[in-house]
């Protein structure tokens, strides 16, 4: 039985651990983060990301294939803003290998079928029905353009593109839908939950918006159910603080006594409930006005990140009494 198992070990070994979880390489973080960048309009980080890239070995041509394939989640705009960003950066840089230029295919091709094979390798089935049957012209440009003419270039392998892909959605908020069934779809490609994770957690950098996503909120951890980030934002005069909800999380019932709290909220979709009364949905832009001595809570919905500026009213002896958690069963009803 031993001489089995060290045998297995040995084979696990040389192939390079495939049966292992293993982490994203530099040039599929690389990836992630020029994807991340452009998805969310941040050109001075995308400028960061592109020669991180390059030093990572990515070449000319793939970082081209990364910015075209942006325009179909991202919209032209931000993918041409990536293009011309990336023009400035091969300009200031002679060190950089130029790599396989794409494929494109013969005339004669018939495109609808040919994006229907590779939508089926990468989905495992056909997708048919609702929205498709409700706008056939979605379904044609999806698997004529993005399936057949984008995918078949080549230079990119599939897994890369779906990196790609995962990483562009993570960074946008209200495509939850579409984010769940890329990382399906990744999934189909090789990409481990470990790598998908990974993937997840570069891309909160690029999602946090005007602020800073901070550091995981250690210290609160145990007034949340679920992770949340928190960046000091003031400490003087007026306290503010920028807090970020991972979807599903929450913090626990409390009351802010004397002084009450005002919440700005900045992406994402969540919820904030005072002992009582129904739960109220919350989106970017909304304004919650928090009076003192009102037991409440406030968090993201299950699928969607969450964020909101945090400013606490003044008030002289002002302090915050932490009590019950949110329960799941009471959770799942919102």
């Amino acid at each position: 039985m031993k001489k089995i198992i060290a045998l297995i070990v040995m084979v696990l070994i040389l192939s390079g651990g495939s049966c292992m979880a293993q982490n994203l390489n530099n040039k599929q973080k690389s990836i992630v983060m020029i994807s991340s960048y452009t998805a969310n309009g941040d050109l001075q980080n995308l400028e960061k990301a592109l020669n991180k890239g390059i030093d990572a070995g990515l070449t000319v041509n793939e970082i081209k294939e990364i910015l075209v394939q942006m325009y179909a989640y991202c919209g032209f705009p931000r993918s041409l803003n990536g293009l011309n960003t990336f023009m400035k950066v091969v300009e200031a840089r002679k060190d950089i290998k130029t790599g396989v230029i794409g494929k494109v295919l013969p005339k004669e091709t018939d495109k609808f079928a040919y994006g229907d094979n590779v939508q089926v390798e990468l989905t495992g089935g056909h997708i048919k029905g609702g929205v498709f049957e409700f706008a056939p012209a979605i379904d044609q440009y999806l698997k004529e353009h993005l399936f057949a003419d984008i995918f078949a270039r080549g230079v990119l392998t599939n897994q890369e593109r779906e990196i790609a892909t995962i990483s562009a959605l993570s960074s946008m908020h209200g495509v939850e839908p579409q984010l769940k069934s890329h990382i399906q779809i990744g999934k189909n490609t090789g990409l481990t939950d470990k790598q998908v994770e990974e993937i997840l957690d570069l891309t909160k950098y690029a999602r946090s918006g005007a602020f800073n996503i901070g550091l995981k909120n250690d210290d609160y951890s145990k007034y949340f159910k679920g992770q949340s980030y928190l960046q000091s934002l003031t400490t003087e005069g007026v306290n503010s603080a920028n807090v970020t909800f991972e979807p599903g999380c929450r913090n626990n019932w409390h009351i802010h006594h004397k002084g009450g709290q005002i919440l700005l909220v900045t992406s994402g979709r969540g919820y904030y409930q005072e002992w009582g009364k129904p739960a109220q949905e919350l989106k970017t832009g909304d304004v919650v006005n928090i009076p003192a001595g009102v037991k409440h809570w406030h968090g993201a919905a299950p699928d969607s990140w969450f964020a909101h500026i945090a400013i606490a009213v003044p008030a002289e002896g002002a302090a915050t009494e932490w009590l019950e958690e949110v329960s799941d069963e009471e959770y799942s009803k919102l």
